[in-house]
């Protein structure tokens, strides 16, 4: 089967013609129709990070089952998306059974290649982590990501939320309008802390998913409301800091969260996949929440994919489609 690995000597993308996976006990193999790219992939082929053994890139993918391995629930034919340990950028992708998602009938397999990551991310940061209530105020910033657009959704839907949202563009900002975000700041030309504390009458953000990292630490402390939660997902913007007035934390009674989807264990991965499906698997039936595609880009096209993202361009997701698999 065709399948895109790194190439060792420059960290390109190759597509090369690779083994077929084989499942075991408990897992599927997953005729990929669809893949979704994600910074974590970017981090991989850049070998500053990685995930389990799998020289194939992917963590996300949208197809049909082709065969379960002592799986009661999935039969081949069965339209699935999930989360899968690498192997994403192929033909075939294997994926446990547990983890598994149903594809509503309202989506097709290049949107629902665009929902497991950044919705499961977005999920678990709002509310098992974040624990959103109704009506409070989250701050989300890289609003026009893929986890930000999802995030977007998932707190006005499921809670009713007063959404603020950053990012850099007129452009994305109107998008992020669309989606249901209530208060939009650029801020590459306005002060964020400065928006947010006059959105709240002065008390700041019941919650701030953060993507930046340093650049915005001090921003982040002015903008978050006492005894407010932030869930630090992301370090666009640097993961050290010179500096750190642990009284600043203290003295605002903030509870401050670090957290990554990728590494986390297969329990954990199911448990996410089973609640979100439960909590939000209606509305992607009835269209009230929907992944958002940027752009999609053939298998072959996987550095490009890459660059795109590299470049800040993408609103929501990118994907790589796969070619006609013939067996």
């Amino acid at each position: 089967m065709k399948g895109v690995i790194v190439n060792q000597s420059d960290r390109s993308l190759e597509l090369s013609d690779i083994a077929e996976p084989e499942i075991k006990q408990g897992e599927l193999l997953i005729k990929v129709s669809h893949a979704g790219v994600n910074r974590t992939d970017i981090a991989t082929r850049e070998g500053k990070s990685g995930y389990a053994s799998n020289p194939v890139l992917g963590v996300e993918v949208a197809g049909t089952v082709a065969e379960a391995y002592g799986s009661s629930f999935f039969s081949p034919g069965d339209r699935v998306m999930g989360l899968v340990y690498g192997g994403g950028y192929a033909e075939y992708a294997v994926m446990p059974a547990d983890r598994a998602m149903t594809i509503p009938e309202s989506l097709s397999f290049m949107e629902a290649a665009a929902i497991p990551e950044v919705f499961l991310t977005a999920y678990q940061t709002l509310y098992w982590i974040g624990k959103l209530q109704k009506q409070e105020t989250v701050l989300i910033h890289a609003g026009a990501s893929g986890v930000g657009t999802a995030a977007i959704q998932l707190a006005k839907q499921l809670s009713d939320a007063k959404v603020i949202v950053t990012a850099g563009s007129t452009r994305k900002l109107d998008f992020c309008r669309e989606l249901g975000a209530d208060i939009l700041i650029n801020y590459k030309t306005q002060a964020f802390d400065e928006e947010v504390l006059k959105a709240t009458d002065g008390e700041g953000a019941d919650l701030i998913l953060d993507f930046i990292g340093a650049d915005y630490w001090d921003k982040n402390l002015a903008s978050i409301k006492n005894e407010g939660r932030w869930v630090l997902i992301g370090v666009l913007g640097g993961g050290e800091l010179e500096k750190v007035n642990l009284m600043s934390i203290m003295s605002k009674y903030i509870q401050l969260t670090g957290t990554l989807l990728t590494p986390r264990s297969d329990v954990y991965k199911a448990e996410l996949s089973q609640e979100f499906i439960k909590a939000a698997g209606t509305y992607l039936e009835q269209t009230s929440i929907r992944p958002v595609i940027d752009v999609t880009f053939p298998l072959e096209k996987a550095n490009e994919a890459h660059q795109h993202m590299e470049d800040n361009r993408n609103i929501g997701k990118i994907i790589l489609s796969m070619p006609p698999v013939e067996k």
